[in-house]
């Protein structure tokens, strides 16, 4: 099981040297990959109201694919998105900007995506909230052609490509996507579509349920599951190394690929806190 770590987006994003030092703390404790939220805009609840979501105009968040792209020139870590929302960008120029991050980080990147709960995000963007499901969908197809053909053509319902391509293609061709799902009907677009899964579920809370869903998705188009990968979370905010190793360990029984520690939301105030606590849990969770 790989360990990696969520970037502490919320906590740090206004410190331009936070990148670097948790970065590369990451990378010299052992851990293997950076994970990272995103957000494009936050609304202002004040004129808004509540949305639905945790996030506000007042969390920052440092954009995932410029950030992992700047992290692969001093770092050896993986990256992933988790999760990136995907249909409210555009899929070419996601393809792009993913094939950029991937070449530059040698391989080592997963495309997270899910469809979000902002509106407010999708309407500054132009995309209708209200299809941000069936984008995703095709959006899928879309990207994995444009990542391992030089010249593609697709004519959906959202993508109209004529005989065009990126260049240059990833190195991984395609780049693993991963979606973020919890509702039922997202679970079964996991099985349909993914190569693994961000989980909201954790095991013994829900998790197994959720895989059954999974299948069922992949039962629907005849897709084989074999190679399927997930991530499991665990919080610092506990501070119990023994609570936390055994979090650790069900999601390793539960057949968890990946896990990451998250520091957040455990009133830690400056980078060198965060990466104070990612240097006490390394002997806890990479021994």
């Amino acid at each position: 099981m790989d360990i990696g770590v969520v970037f502490p987006q919320t906590e740090v994003g206004y410190d331009p040297g936070a990148v670097r030092a948790i970065g590369q703390a990451v990378d010299d404790l052992g851990y293997t990959h950076l994970a990272a939220y995103d957000h494009v805009l936050g609304a202002d609840t004040d004129v808004h109201g509540d949305l639905g979501g945790p996030y506000t105009i007042h969390h920052p968040f440092r954009e995932p694919l410029t950030m992992f792209a700047y992290l692969a020139a001093c770092t050896s870590l993986g990256f992933a998105t988790s999760i990136l929302i995907g249909p409210q960008r555009q899929t070419a120029l996601l393809a792009k900007q993913a094939a950029e991050v991937d070449l530059l980080c040698q391989g080592r990147f997963r495309l997270g995506l899910g469809i979000g709960w902002n509106r407010v995000e999708y309407d500054a963007l132009g995309i209708p909230f209200e299809n941000r499901a069936a984008i995703l969908e095709e959006q899928v197809a879309v990207l994995r052609s444009l990542w391992t053909s030089e010249s593609v053509t697709t004519e959906g319902r959202f993508h109209h490509i004529t005989a065009a391509g990126i260049a240059p293609l990833p190195a991984q061709r395609p780049i693993p996507v991963w979606i973020g799902a919890f509702a039922p009907a997202a679970l079964r677009r996991v099985g349909r579509l993914a190569d693994g899964w961000f989980p909201h579920v954790r095991p013994g809370g829900g998790l197994e349920n959720a895989l059954d869903l999974i299948r069922e998705g992949a039962a629907e188009v005849g897709r084989d599951l074999s190679g399927f990968q997930f991530e499991g979370r665990i919080e610092y905010a506990t501070r119990d190394h023994d609570t936390i190793a055994a979090h650790a360990r069900k999601w390793r029984e539960a057949g968890a690929s990946h896990l990451s520690l998250i520091t957040m939301h455990a009133d830690l105030e400056t980078a060198d806190d965060h990466i104070a606590a990612l240097a006490e849990m390394a002997p806890v969770l990479l021994a």
